[in-house]
């Protein structure tokens, strides 16, 4: 089994490339697009992605490619774990999150086969470096060892108090305006306490209940709720708060009691 989460969208012919290069290899593995959504160049948001998905996907290699560093002098990584995963990206810390849940073992630096072309590492080195570990080519066979210790890691920012404020990091949102914060409901509860809120971004604010579901508020009112990835996210019912609030992915937005 081959996954695959990247920022290059569908519009152009990138993700079939790179299941092609992939079939051509290992023709008979199974590929299972996570997404290829990622806001374009958002490493953090990737890395939190793939670290969502990875305990519902089966074992197998686990490739990720948000990388705004390609052609320059960052490396190319594969990664063993101990719960039988291998992961494929950039040493930019996109990875590190779900390797280190899936426990990472072993890391190589993979051997750089490219052609003409410094920009597409996607296409010329990740996925054949999948396809081969998915044909069961060693990893010590694909590159040079290197220390886990030395690899990129990407530090999730922290919820700030600000007066009588608590502001937090947009990390994603979805198709549905939805956004998820880089918060706690505890972290939450203790800097504002546990009642309503009024969420504030540089344009606009919404009041927000605390809330299980959707429903438990009025159509177009705001709501805070664990969402089904355990993460503290801002929803409008049948709205959007991404749109309300004019925010996106990298955003911060400050809470503070009604």
């Amino acid at each position: 089994m081959i996954t695959l989460l990247s920022d290059y969208g569908h519009e152009g012919p990138y993700v079939g490339v790179c299941h092609g290069v992939i079939r051509q290899i290992v023709p008979s593995a199974p590929i299972i697009d996570v997404s290829h959504s990622i806001e374009p160049y958002d490493v953090l948001q990737g890395s939190l992605v793939l670290d969502d998905a990875i305990p519902f996907l089966p074992i197998g290699v686990h490739v990720a490619v948000v990388d705004p560093e390609v052609g320059t002098e960052r490396r190319a990584l594969a990664l063993a774990c101990a719960d039988g995963r291998r992961y494929v990206g950039p040493d930019n810390g996109l990875l590190m999150r779900a390797a280190e849940r899936s426990g990472l073992e072993r890391a190589v630096e993979l051997r750089e086969e490219r052609g003409s072309s410094v920009t597409f590492d996607g296409r010329d080195i990740f996925a054949p470096a999948a396809a081969r570990l998915a044909d069961s080519v060693a990893l010590e066979l694909l590159g040079e060892p290197v220390e886990p210790d030395s690899l990129q890691r990407l530090p999730l920012p922290a919820p700030m108090p600000d007066g009588e404020s608590l502001r937090v990091l947009i990390t994603a949102s979805d198709r549905f305006g939805t956004v998820q914060l880089a918060c706690s409901l505890d972290q939450l509860d203790a800097a504002v306490g546990p009642g309503p809120l009024v969420v504030s971004s540089d344009l606009e604010s919404v009041c927000a209940t605390r809330a299980a579901t959707f429903s438990d508020v009025g159509l177009g009112e705001g709501l805070l709720y664990v969402d089904s990835f355990a993460h503290l996210a801002l929803a409008i019912r049948r709205g959007s708060a991404r749109a309300r609030l004019g925010v996106r992915a990298g955003d911060w937005l400050s809470l503070r009691a009604v």
